[in-house]
């Protein structure tokens, strides 16, 4: 579960948004500088609100009443940006790895199931530079699975892709949210996402959150 109450004042644009959430997908969805990814870098510790509340599930990351702030290395919310930011010098096994290096276990059953359930067994002696756009973003996603989140942060994660790399990797994420063991809240200005994976829908305009609508997934 989401429970979100944040304040965030960045220069003219203030971030004023609240909502809970007990979906397994939680969309954030509106226009471009609607405040989308400035609320997911709060929830993430990337971001300090001026006030707020921030919890996932029983977990109270931020609340600034309290002077709860935990560090956003120790949140243990991990966050899939538009750029896949995998490892150049690293094939994809070694980037996947990295992911269980984070969360300081040994790799193990857990990345045989995230390599079938992201369809990279053909990739994982590959070099970033050689995947489409679409398969470095399941890599991405598969190495924030790997570190062992209690929720899972996807910040546009397919904005930066054509329309065959994003009907190419939609399925996946379908396979995700079926499987995933945590909360993840999803970002986009896409509906045909938007109605694909959440459960709960989020709309923000200008910082400001104007409906939370549950879709029934």
């Amino acid at each position: 579960m989401f429970d979100v109450v944040v304040r965030k004042a960045l220069g003219d644009f203030v971030i004023d948004a609240r909502f809970r959430s007990k979906a397994a997908v939680t969309a954030l969805f509106g226009p471009s500088g609607a405040g989308k990814t400035s609320v997911v870098h709060a929830v993430a510790g990337l971001l300090a609100p001026e006030r707020g509340r921030i919890a996932v599930g029983d977990t109270v990351l931020f609340n600034s009443e309290a002077g709860i702030d935990i560090p956003a290395h120790q949140r243990r919310v991990r966050v899939v940006f538009q750029e896949s930011r995998l490892f150049p010098h690293l094939n994809v096994r070694q980037n996947l790895v990295y992911g269980r290096w984070i969360a300081a276990r040994p790799a193990g059953e857990k990345l045989d199931e995230v390599v079938q359930l992201l369809g990279l067994a053909d990739l994982l002696d590959r070099r970033p530079r050689t995947l489409s756009g679409g398969e470095r973003q399941r890599v991405a996603i598969g190495r924030a699975l790997l570190a062992d989140p209690m929720a899972l942060l996807l910040d546009e994660p397919l904005s930066s892709l054509d329309e065959a790399r994003k009907r190419e990797i939609l399925p996946y994420l379908e396979k995700l949210v079926a499987a995933a063991k945590m909360p993840i809240l999803y970002v986009s200005h896409a509906r045909e996402e938007i109605e694909r994976l959440a459960g709960t829908v989020v709309k923000l305009e200008a910082g400001r959150v104007t409906s939370v609508e549950e879709t029934g997934r």
